[in-house]
């Protein structure tokens, strides 16, 4: 889902533009971790896994999926915890009619951050015991992320694009 570079040099503009480009690399990059974990659960040994992880790249410029999905869910948590301190005050205080958006915005932000932290235990869980059931943890856990992150980041970019578009500056200067 790339988005299409529109001519346009309004600074809203480039802000969403590249809003929507962290939110693609995050989709793309937990797709990655979903099929390592999918083919842990289907028998990947433990040593084929972590030669894995060792070896796999994104393309994207801000990092580097190197160690583990613990990784992803690190980059996940600061990327939501910026947008808590900077975007969504930003958001409130240029159109308080997205007062409740910013709101939701950051209830699902906890909600996604107890997903990751799920994410992170059961990876954790499957270096110590390499069992049927560990495995299958992670998978759950890895599809319960996906479906509250994507549903997030595509409700976050309908509810406030149209007001980052309107921007012509930064609203807290």
């Amino acid at each position: 889902m790339a988005t299409p570079r529109v001519e346009d040099n309004r600074p809203g503009q480039h802000l969403l533009e590249e809003l929507k480009w962290v939110h693609e690399r995050i989709r793309e990059d937990l797709r990655v971790c979903e099929d390592l974990a999918r083919r842990a659960s289907e028998g990947l040994s433990p040593a084929d896994v972590r030669a894995e992880i060792s070896s796999l790249q994104t393309n994207s410029p801000l990092w580097k999926l190197r160690v583990n999905c613990l990784y992803y869910c690190r980059f996940v948590h600061s990327h939501h915890n910026a947008e808590d301190i900077l975007l969504f005050p930003a958001i409130r205080a240029s159109n308080a009619n997205l007062a409740r958006v910013a709101d939701k915005l950051e209830a699902d932000h906890r909600s996604v951050s107890d997903r990751l932290d799920e994410v992170e235990a059961a990876a954790d869980a499957l270096v110590v015991d390499d069992a049927v059931d560990a495995r299958a943890r992670l998978v759950t856990a890895l599809g319960d992320l996906e479906s509250d992150l994507l549903a997030h980041l595509d409700y976050e970019e309908e509810a406030i694009g149209p007001a980052i578009l309107e921007w012509d500056r930064w609203p807290l200067r």
